[in-house]
């Protein structure tokens, strides 16, 4: 009977410890999207939630998808007076803090898709990948919608 009960713990805790979480991950991706364009738009956005469950710093270093002519990390900024400019990150990265978060989001931070290759219409799927500077890279689906 002993024999058994051994047998039968070693079991679960092998079937445990095979069972892989998206939390073990060192970066998880939370709502990627992208706002809806027409085709006669040349440019257009993505936006997500970056959260590091790692304890060491990291950063977004680039994004690239066939949806785009080219990429960038960009920043919404006050140019003052009221008016509002858009220009790439300082430093080309976005930083994602140890056990925190970076959000991407209309009128902050964003990943800037300029030379559309395709509509931006609702309800389509594009994918991004994603690099980071220590994580390894992430292959995601952004969703276009009319936010």
């Amino acid at each position: 009977m002993k024999k058994v009960v051994v047998l039968l713990a070693f079991l679960l805790l092998t079937a445990v410890a095979c069972t892989g979480s998206s939390n073990d991950e060192a970066i998880t991706v939370t709502d990627p999207w992208g706002r809806t364009s027409p085709m006669a738009a040349e440019n257009g956005a993505f936006y997500m939630m970056l959260t590091n469950n790692s304890d060491s710093d990291d950063a977004l270093v680039s994004v690239a998808t066939d949806a785009c002519g080219m990429v960038e990390l960009h920043e919404m900024y006050d140019k003052g007076e009221g008016v509002m400019g858009m220009r790439p990150v300082e430093g080309g990265t976005i930083p994602v803090p140890a056990g925190g978060n970076a959000e991407l989001k209309p009128g902050g931070l964003h990943v800037m898709c300029m030379g559309k290759q395709i509509d931006f219409a609702a309800d389509t799927e594009i994918p991004l990948t994603l690099t980071f500077e220590n994580a390894e890279d992430m292959e995601v689906t952004a969703v276009i919608r009319d936010n």
